[in-house]
């Protein structure tokens, strides 16, 4: 099963992309919102985890646009913790379409848990 991470910490990508590579998963990554759509159209990953907060295109708006073009596309919305915003970006994320949220920082474990739950596996 294929993950696209769309994150602008390349730290963070890079740690998400390793735990969910030893989940078993494959992991195709992009940095900001734009290139997340370019590499969604192109990889067709099962699932796609996308933090709310980018430059650019933010992740709202990344993930209406997945859902528009596939409605049926698993999608976890992530947030980092210290933002006033965060409980009502968090909502903005499930109202547009987002399965599930997850806040920054989590465990790994949970993480993919939560993968494996949304892909029925």
């Amino acid at each position: 099963m294929k993950v696209l991470v769309i994150d602008d910490n390349p730290a963070f990508r890079s740690s998400l992309a390793g735990a969910l590579g030893k989940g078993g998963y494959q992991v195709v990554m992009a940095d900001d919102g734009e290139h997340g759509l370019a590499v969604f159209r192109k990889e067709n990953p099962d699932l796609v985890i996308c933090d709310l907060i980018m430059p650019g295109r933010n992740g709202v708006d990344t993930i209406q646009q997945i859902r528009r073009e596939s409605p049926t596309m698993k999608i976890i919305a992530i947030s980092g913790s210290g933002m006033m915003m965060n409980v009502d970006g968090l909502a903005s994320a499930l109202e547009s379409g987002a399965d599930d949220v997850i806040v920054k920082p989590f465990d790994s474990a949970d993480l993919l848990s939560r993968v494996t739950q949304l892909l029925g596996m």
